[in-house]
Order: structure tokens, then C-alpha cells, then sequence
């Protein structure tokens, strides 16, 4: 049975334990596409270059780093073992302080869109990953609305304090995107927890690799196609 998740794929295969667990419980793919929804908000409206690295930023500091911080306490399951609980809350805190400057200096500025998204977004941060309320938002939906939909609202609010139809469009992409990745990965953890072989689980594997490798080789090849 896997006791931890450093075998994972997208676990470094060197450096000390301390580096590829510090760089494993980021999980980058997943982490790249949530900023990448928000890029995708941003490219739905008139943009600016610092307010699009801003909101991906802001995702990048609260879902790679204080999210999965969080969940790593938090799930029951413990995925990368047990870790100090004092870094993770430290680690949690100051990139979510980060993350909330951001929003907050924006929001006040001129895009009060921000505080509802923000609040919400934070609520499903600290339910979803610390299993609040009895793991009731700890499951697919709340993954999707507050990984997939929200971060593309909150792109393009960042802008325009608006949010378009091809907004819309957009987070419907990232939101099936979202559920086929979390679905999968649901699967894909259960298979290797019961020792399944190789061929069946890396045929899940190989799903999320490639709905994460999409969202990411898209997102650049839009931006790039938005800048001809």
C-alpha cells in the first residue's frame, strides 16, 4: 500500500528527501493549471502584463502553497507523512497574508468584484483542504467551483471589475477540465492505495498528465496568439 505520495510523477527523482517533498507537495501540474484558469480570466478582458502576473501570483501563493499546505495537514490520510505542523501553519499563513494583499490592495483600488470572489474562495480554501465541517466540502463540486470556475472569474474582475461571456465560456472549460482532473485523481489514489498493477493505474496517470499538460501548453499558446 502507498504510504506517501513521493513516488508520485510529478515528484522530482533527485535531490534530498527535503527537496523533492518541498517541491512535490506544490503539485506543480495541478498548481500551473489553476494559475493558468486565472490567465485564462485575464485574456478573456483587456488586460495589462502586471495585473495578469498579479492574479497568478496571488493563485500560485494561496492554492500551491498555503492550500496544499493546509492539506497536507488536514487530510486524514496524510499524504506526504506526518509533517511539522508549525512550518506548514507558518508556511500557510504567510503565503495566504501575500495572496490576500494582493486581492485586497486590488479589490479597494478598483475592483471590488475581488471581495465576494476572495471570500469565497477562502472559505473553500480552509474547508476543502483542512476537511471542515465533517469533510462536507471535501469533494468533487467544491473542487471545481473554487479550482476551475473562480479563478478565471477572478482573472478577469482583476481587469475590468466585470465579468464577460467569454468569462463565462472560459470557466466552463476550466471547470470540466477541473472535474475531469480531480475525478481522475480520485481513481487514480484509490488504485495505488490498493496496490493495483502498474498498467491499470498508470492508465489514469497518464490522463492527468495529459489534462495538465494541455491547460499549460494551451494557456501559453493563447497568450502568444494573443500577442501577434
Amino acid at each position: 500500500m502507498q504510504r506517501d505520495r513521493m513516488s508520485e510523477w510529478f515528484v522530482p527523482k533527485f535531490g534530498s528527501r527535503k527537496f523533492r517533498l518541498s517541491v512535490g507537495i506544490l503539485f506543480l501540474p495541478y498548481t500551473g493549471m489553476v494559475v493558468s484558469f486565472a490567465i485564462w480570466g485575464s485574456l478573456s478582458v483587456e488586460f495589462t502584463l502586471d495585473r495578469l502576473v498579479s492574479v497568478a501570483l496571488l493563485y500560485f501563493l494561496a492554492i500551491g502553497v498555503a492550500a496544499h499546505c493546509l492539506d497536507a495537514q488536514g487530510s486524514t490520510k496524510k499524504p506526504w507523512g506526518y509533517l511539522p505542523k508549525t512550518k506548514l501553519w507558518v508556511a500557510s499563513i504567510l503565503s495566504l497574508t501575500a495572496a490576500f494583499s494582493i486581492g485586497l490592495y486590488f479589490a479597494v483600488l478598483d475592483s471590488w468584484l475581488l471581495f465576494p470572489i476572495g471570500i469565497i474562495e477562502g472559505f473553500f480554501l480552509f474547508a476543502y483542504n483542512l476537511e471542515l465541517f465533517g469533510g462536507k466540502f471535501h469533494n468533487n463540486a467544491s473542487f471545481v467551483i473554487s479550482w476551475g470556475i473562480l479563478p478565471v472569474f477572478a482573472g478577469a474582475a482583476i481587469h475590468s471589475n466585470s465579468i464577460s461571456l467569454e468569462t463565462v465560456i472560459f470557466s466552463a472549460i476550466a471547470g470540466f477540465a477541473s472535474y475531469i482532473l480531480i475525478n481522475t485523481s480520485r481513481k487514480y489514489k484509490a488504485l495505488k492505495q490498493e496496490n493495483a498493477r502498474y498498467e491499470i493505474f498508470h492508465k489514469k496517470e497518464i490522463i492527468l498528465k495529459i489534462t495538465s499538460s494541455s491547460v499549460l501548453v494551451g494557456t501559453v499558446f493563447f497568450f502568444v496568439l494573443i500577442h501577434l
